[in-house]
């Protein structure tokens, strides 16, 4: 059974939820989830799990990402970028580069975001942009997020004839924490300088450890699966702990081993943060945590295991997958508990309106 993750660059106009369902066509398989949304608007890469690499989704959403967008500031939209309508504008020929730069600096490091209120944050319940498209108007507490990096590549000016008002564009390249609104920032970059803004154009170029240079188009991945195979993925985005034969048996029989250290680790490995264990043969076997002088397993993607189940399926022709998966461990128990697709798209945001 192929396991492993694709890397997407996602289309432009295309949800996330549409490319999870051209990639199960591709692969031949329902069990494709994805690792953190992008707009419709928005291109790049998208992180997609196939079969067993589902459950390494979840660690993956929670990594930095890295975005190269533009800024349009003069005008503002009810969803802080080009697809909402424009709800105010202001001439911006009065704006300096310096101040655009300055303004990008206050908005570096550690600070404190409001969401777009076009997220799909809830509200009492229901999503927030829900509640703006019903007519109500949705205010959203702060949130501390990260912006490593918010950097200023070029500042053009936009004349609007039309309008008769000048219009700045700037593009930049962003690399920040999970759970940032790269909208909002264009959207407080604005505000900061007081002739509002809003998000033209985003591209995201790398998630965790993988970058757009790994990314296929869809057309691509139809004509060849590039598959990252799961002991690569996992080996690329954790720490590594390398196993002797006797630590693979125990693990693969979801027992604990003696605690070790794990190359790239030099704090414990926790539930939230495991190490990628490997045998000898740099098999993927499980994701161990730390506790005190042993380590257990996280999760287990034990060869033995899965040996035997391929061997009950081959001899019980005539048995369900339930069957085969009740003794050996469910793909389903591992992408509930480990990141599927609706728990990457909860925490992450709606599919039409995904922060990042």
């Amino acid at each position: 059974m192929l396991s492993g993750l694709v890397i997407v660059d996602k289309p432009q106009g295309w949800t996330s939820h549409d490319v999870v369902g051209r990639m199960r066509r591709i692969a031949g398989t329902r069990k494709v989830g994805h690792a953190g949304t992008l707009d419709p608007m928005a291109t790049g890469v998208l992180v997609v799990g196939i079969n067993k690499a589902t459950r390494l989704l979840t660690y993956i959403v929670g990594t930095s990402k890295t975005y190269t967008a533009t800024i349009r500031l003069g005008e503002s939209t009810v969803t802080d970028d080009a697809e909402g309508e424009v709800t105010a504008t202001r001439s911006a020929a009065g704006v300096t580069e310096d101040a655009v730069r300055a303004g990008v600096a206050a908005l570096t490091g550690e600070i404190e975001q409001v969401p777009s209120s076009v997220s799909a944050i809830k509200v009492n319940g229901e999503r927030a942009y829900a509640r703006v498209r019903s007519g109500e108007e949705v205010k959203l507490a702060a949130r501390p997020v990260t912006i490593h990096r918010f950097e200023v590549h070029q500042v053009r000016r936009v004349r609007e004839a039309e309008a008769d008002r000048e219009a700045l564009d700037v593009d930049v390249t962003v690399e920040c924490s999970s759970g940032t609104y790269i909208r909002a920032l264009a959207r407080d970059l604005g505000d900061a300088l007081g002739v509002g803004g809003h998000l033209t154009a985003l591209r995201r170029t790398q998630v965790g450890p993988y970058t757009l240079d790994q990314a296929h188009t869809l057309e691509q991945l139809a004509e060849k699966l590039d598959v990252l195979e799961i002991s690569d993925a996992a080996r690329a985005l954790m720490p590594n702990r390398e196993l002797s034969e006797a630590e693979t048996t125990e693990i693969s029989f979801g027992r604990r081993v003696a605690a070790g250290a794990a190359a790239g680790m030099p704090e414990a490995a926790t539930a939230d943060k495991p190490a990628a264990a490997f045998a000898p043969d740099g098999t993927l076997v499980a994701l161990l945590a730390d506790a005190g002088s042993y380590a257990k397993p996280v999760l287990v993607f034990a060869p033995d295991n899965e040996k035997r189940s391929h061997e009950k399926d081959a001899t019980k022709a005539g048995g369900t997958e339930k069957q085969a998966t009740e003794q050996h461990g469910t793909e389903q128990h591992g992408t509930e508990q480990h990141g599927t697709e609706k728990q990457a798209t909860e925490q992450h945001g709606n599919e039409q309106r995904a922060g990042q």
